[in-house]
């Protein structure tokens, strides 16, 4: 029972880190009316949270190896509550509100950096084996489910005001800090004992050993987000403003597309397990089926059309990510595993950061945005896809080492 609170805690760090942009995406409308903002300005509202997320994950992954985990994430999820709190009061300004809303959200970014990244961190040290592959699939159940019921509980909460959505976000911090208190323990670290330039230096020599096979794993992650939050911020506007669909049905038209996500990433981390061969297979499946749906999106975007091809796409990227998330958790000792997967969280939160600022300039020639979406698939794809090879015979096996 214990171990069961134990994953329930640590899936809700994922589920709290999408509620910080996802709940927000169909607010964006009202909050750029309301606050009077340019497209670029609004834009940042997102960005806001997600590049101090990046900058500060390698920071947090480097202490948590050294000084542990939990520790880190009850520090985080803290930050997350302050922050919640300053953005949430930005409504109570006459003047200057835009300047504290983006403060709140540079801090909800600061605290968020430790919320996903160290959940990986942390299962990888607690879990080996099956049970490792299962909890990582888990936690992306988590993090797709966030992006189910995020745009709905933000257009729900637009139906009140703007600003109430950020109320949601101290709730679901609260639950969350009391379960990783209670219910979950410390995994292994141990890298105090040497000194920091030791441990960058052994840590930075693995991603340097292992650099063929992690450097597409990063890319096509961090790509798969931003191709997601850049799709969902177009398809926020494209909804209301062209076709005038506001309120609960705006949040529940997201419900496809991430709702396949969710679902398919949830298959994917049951069937895994250790299996590389079979890690490949379907990240091959889930990079075709990207790749075909965008490339149907170059020729075609009427609104039945976009989403079907996007909720088949982002299924495709439910095969995609619970097995990079093994792959790169397996990919180093509990002492380091901190880093390597800050990297790669670093990554995400890049693509994250950068899809609704790139998509907010494409988007005005929605073609054109398609073939670039396709043109960048087309690249991860063939890199990752051909990078893979070498993966299975580095390995010389069929299985992940535990490690």
């Amino acid at each position: 029972m214990k171990e069961k609170l134990m994953i329930v805690s640590l899936g809700l760090l994922p589920l709290i880190m999408v509620l910080g942009n996802s709940m927000l995406i169909p607010l964006l409308p009202s909050i750029q009316k309301s606050l009077h903002l340019s497209g670029v300005q609004t834009s940042l509202i997102l960005s806001a949270f997600s590049i101090p997320a990046a900058l500060c994950i390698p920071a947090v992954g480097i202490l948590s190896d050294r000084y542990g985990r939990k520790k880190l994430i009850i520090y985080s999820l803290v930050m997350m509550i302050i922050g919640s709190v300053i953005a949430a009061s930005s409504a109570s300004f006459s003047s200057g509100s835009f300047a504290v809303l983006m403060a709140g959200r540079v801090i909800q970014g600061i605290g968020a950096a430790g919320t996903t990244t160290l959940a990986m961190a942390l299962t990888g040290d607690v879990f080996t084996g099956e049970k490792r592959a299962k909890v990582l699939g888990i936690l992306e159940v988590y993090n797709g489910v966030g992006k189910v019921v995020a745009p709905i509980i933000g257009a729900s909460a637009a139906l009140v005001v703007w600003y109430a959505a950020f109320f949601v976000y101290p709730l679901a911090a609260g639950a969350a800090l009391v379960g990783i208190v209670m219910y979950v323990r410390e995994g292994k670290t141990g890298s105090d004992s040497v000194s920091v330039q030791e441990y960058l230096k052994r840590a930075i020599g693995i991603v340097y050993d292992k650099r063929k096979s992690l450097f597409p794993l990063f890319f096509v992650g961090g790509l798969g987000l931003f191709l997601l939050f850049g799709i969902l911020y177009y398809l926020s506007f494209l909804i209301e403003e062209t076709y005038h669909i506001d309120g609960f049905f705006k949040g529940t038209a997201f419900l496809f597309p991430l709702g396949a996500m969710t679902l398919v990433s949830y298959w994917t981390g049951q069937r895994i397990k250790t299996d590389v061969e079979l890690m490949k297979k379907l990240m091959i499946v889930g990079i075709t089926l990207l790749f075909l749906m965008f490339g149907v999106l170059t020729i075609i975007y009427t609104l039945p059309v976009l989403m079907f091809c996007l909720t088949v796409a982002f299924g495709g990227l439910g095969f995609v990510l619970p097995c990079i998330n093994m792959m790169i958790t397996s990919a180093a000792s509990d002492e380091e595993r901190g880093f390597i997967v800050s990297i790669y969280g670093t990554v995400r939160f890049l693509g994250v950061a950068l899809g609704p600022v790139v998509f907010e300039v494409w988007m005005h020639a929605e073609r054109l945005m398609f073939v670039y979406s396709f043109i960048l698939l087309t690249a991860g794809g063939l890199w990752v896809l051909y990078q893979l090879k070498i993966l299975s015979s580095a390995m010389g096996r069929r299985k992940v080492v535990p490690k």
